[in-house]
């Protein structure tokens, strides 16, 4: 077969005319192109040989690669190292209480790091992202908001550690069999009037309140008691739906009484349930702490001078 020409330029041409004038050439590609594919063939000859690859006729092998490199080997290499840095700090916090570690700032630095993690993967769910809550238009609040003051079994370090050690599980009785509609109704009034702060305005549910066992758990003030877990009825801030009807709907079929109406709220025994170690637990003490709503801890008494026993006696 005769080579064909471009009739301007003389290069040789595949012979197919584009538009009259437009031919095909048979040009090569630019050298650097071709180096360039050579050294991809290359490469790719060598990384098939040093990294694992094809599957072998045995059962369940295959080549390994003349480098024995493997992802399971790379990541506990990089465990390794993680670990080893962790270390210093892991093995310091072991025997430190949650008080002891937020005295230490580069083990606070450290455990508000690793808490951060810790409390995506087991609290976020319930708590929300940095402990902003997550809420449901039909009940409220799914569970408490942690990163504001208002703390139901209080918000010291200790009291936070015990909460996550033990969990919570509170309880309001339901008044739906002890109450009449007209009194549930009165005492709702009364408990919102109270987060407004004017209570005094209603004066029937107050004393419906004072007369039955809300006073009991809630107090005279209605500001609550840490130690039961009861809720401050006197500031704005609601664990479930704080509507009329969602107040009314809580005192009349209670917290976790076994109601099938009533709310229900109840905090996990994350030790007991094998969920996280107890370093684990106080990172998480330490980090819900650390959202800026924590409560100072009460130092102990000082011991008088004249009532404290003489060293010698010691012995």
């Amino acid at each position: 077969m005769s080579e064909k020409h471009d009739e301007v330029s003389g290069a040789t041409t595949t012979g197919h005319v584009w538009d009259e004038d437009l031919a095909d050439f048979t040009n090569q590609p630019p050298r650097w192109w071709m180096l360039g594919l050579a050294a991809s063939a290359i490469w790719v000859v060598v990384y098939w040989l040093y990294y694992p690859s094809v599957p072998l006729p045995a059962a369940n092998s295959y080549f390994k690669g003349v480098g024995n490199w493997s992802a399971i080997r790379e990541m506990e290499a990089d465990t390794g190292e993680v670990d080893a840095v962790r270390g210093k700090y892991e093995n310091k916090l072991k025997d430190l209480t949650p008080a002891a570690i937020l005295a230490d700032n580069d083990l606070t630095e450290y455990v508000k790091r690793s808490g951060k993690v810790l409390f995506g993967d087991n609290c976020a769910g319930c708590h929300g992202t940095n402990g902003v809550g997550v809420k449901s238009k039909k009940d409220g609040l799914f569970a408490p908001v942690l990163n504001d003051d208002d703390w139901l079994y209080g918000g010291k370090i200790s009291d936070i550690h015990t909460t996550i050690t033990g969990g919570r599980q509170g309880m309001m009785v339901a008044h739906h069999d002890t109450l009449s509609e007209q009194q549930i109704d009165d005492v709702a009034k009364y408990v919102i009037a109270l987060s407004e702060g004017r209570g005094d305005s209603e004066a029937a549910g107050k004393a419906v309140f004072m007369s039955s066992d809300c006073v009991g758990c809630h107090g005279a003030d209605a500001k609550g008691m840490q130690a039961m877990g009861s809720a401050n009825l006197t500031d704005k801030i609601w664990r479930f739906d704080g509507s009329l009807e969602g107040v009314k709907r809580t005192i009349a079929y209670g917290v976790n009484s076994g109601d099938p109406k009533a709310r229900i709220a109840i905090m996990p025994n994350f030790k007991e349930a094998g969920k996280l170690s107890e370093s684990d637990i106080k990172k998480l003490a330490v980090y819900v702490y650390k959202f800026g709503g924590g409560q100072a801890e009460t130092p102990p008494a000082a011991v008088p001078a004249e009532t404290a026993a003489p060293a010698k006696a010691a012995k």
